[in-house]
């Protein structure tokens, strides 16, 4: 069973064909030429469109045309008394699933359009599939085992089954898309689209016909009617990357989509009812932009409905480790290399910077050290980092002030524990820091660059928690 078009001026003929595949249950619709099939498309999704040749305004190869611009996967089938084999053979190679003849024998045709909706599905399905498995590779793990990402992640599995709008906050690079994206795929609408727009990359017009959509005509350069993002997304999710920088108007439109779930196209004055799940980003202060009458608070409070902060990489360090191992595999991968892994130098230089890219940053910073190493192991001199907020770590330091002295280093064995290694030291900076402070954890944390979350976790980790009850 499938939605069907039929594209025939002549009316007889579109009852003779709806007779015959409503008897396979086919939901079936109708076009009288070329240029209603092009707006019927434009807001209609068909698991199949059946077309003739020959009709006032054009012809089934425009119609094919406009089909697959709407939809790259739906099957068209040629049904025509021009059955020249010119026209057989330009029609499959632009793409057409099958071509026949008229006269017709009725079973010929619903086996034909059969496979059709059958190939379509497949092909959707195909694509879904890919675009989860791209999703579930390590790119889109929420990756960490500090305090605050796991918080992070128990609010993506609280949310996630729910219809709640969300607000993921946090500066660029964090990796706001990856939680909209772990929020749509643990969600009951996982099997629908998950769609994104930046709308800090749009002009104002251009946005709202981004979102919204657009008639034919509505705007110099509108030369057919646009299907927007919101429906497009039916039943799936919207991602809305960036939504501080929305001008006036396209909040106005977003807030009545979020109140009653129905868009208008620009141009257009018939509302069209929508079922999405929006999730918004923001590296601003949205609060703040609201108190200074850049952002609607109604709007605010629709979006932040419930709030997910996502924190800096250098408020979170020792995730660090574990996330340059998953993007030199990632690397490796797509550069078809075997994995390399970082020095212990390389490491602390690393952990010691402040990344002000955060995230995306340390991957570029992999890639390209991945790229101009040579050997199993990547050194501190491929990380070109500058001055950190904290000491720089140097792979020979001398202990002078602004260098970490790392002599120690030449002292291990030709091999040992790392992780062993890399959780005394740790722990010996911790209490030599808590030492120094007098138990003050506020102070000790500002220090070794943590939050307090991320301090309190070592404490109990570490089972410091007695020698440092002070705060």
């Amino acid at each position: 069973m499938g939605r069907i078009l039929i594209v025939d001026d002549e009316p007889h003929m579109h009852k003779i064909l709806a007779s015959n595949l409503e008897l396979d249950r086919h939901v079936v619709s109708h076009s009288t030429g070329v240029e209603e099939a092009r707006q019927t498309l434009s807001s209609n999704q068909y698991e199949a469109i059946l077309t003739d040749q020959k009709m006032p305004d054009g012809g089934g190869l425009d119609v094919l045309a406009a089909a697959h611009e709407a939809d790259p996967n739906v099957a068209v089938v040629f049904l025509t008394a021009v059955a020249t084999l010119e026209l057989a053979v330009e029609s499959m190679r632009k793409g057409a699933f099958d071509f026949l003849a008229k006269p017709f024998t009725p079973e010929v045709v619903r086996a034909a359009i059969q496979r059709a909706c059958e190939h379509t599905t497949l092909l959707r399905e195909n694509s879904l599939l890919k675009a989860a498995v791209g999703r579930l590779e390590g790119s889109s793990d929420i990756s960490g085992d500090t305090a605050l990402m796991r918080e992070v992640r128990e609010k993506i599995a609280r949310v996630a089954p729910t219809t709640a709008t969300v607000l993921i906050t946090g500066e660029t690079g964090t990796g706001k898309e990856l939680v909209a994206r772990a929020i749509h795929r643990q969600s009951g609408r996982a099997g629908k689209p998950f769609l994104a727009a930046n709308c800090a990359a749009f002009t104002e017009t251009l946005l709202e016909s981004e979102l919204f959509g657009h008639e034919r005509g509505a705007f110099t350069g509108a030369d057919r009617s646009r299907l927007g993002l919101f429906e497009a997304a039916h039943e799936g999710t919207l991602f809305l990357d960036e939504v501080a920088e929305m001008s006036p108007a396209a909040q106005a439109k977003l807030l009545r989509v979020l109140t009653d779930g129905q868009v208008v196209r620009i141009g257009s004055v018939k509302p069209r009812t929508v079922d999405v799940r929006v999730l918004a980003a923001t590296h601003r202060d949205l609060q703040q932009r609201v108190k200074e009458g850049l952002f609607r608070e109604d709007l605010y409070y629709r979006l932040a409905v419930v709030p997910v902060a996502i924190p800096p990489l250098r408020d979170r360090t020792a995730d660090i480790a574990a996330l340059c191992d998953l993007f030199l595999g990632q690397v490796a991968r797509e550069l078809k290399l075997p994995k390399r892994r970082l020095s212990i130098q390389a490491l602390l230089r690393l952990q010691s910077y402040e990344f002000p890219g955060n995230i995306r940053e340390l991957r570029n910073l992999i890639e390209r050290a991945v790229i101009l190493s040579a050997g199993e192991e990547i050194g501190a001199e491929h990380f070109p980092l500058g001055v950190a907020a904290g000491t720089l770590a140097q792979p020979h330091g001398n202990g002078s002030a602004g260098h970490t002295n790392l002599a120690w280093i030449e002292a291990l064995p030709p091999s040992f524990d790392l992780r062993t290694l890399l959780s005394t030291v740790e722990k010996t900076l911790i209490e030599r820091t808590l030492q120094s402070t007098r138990g003050a954890q506020a102070e000790a944390a500002r220090r070794l660059g943590l939050s307090r979350s991320d301090l309190s976790y070592k404490l109990l980790k570490y089972e410091l928690r007695k020698e440092s009850a002070a705060s």
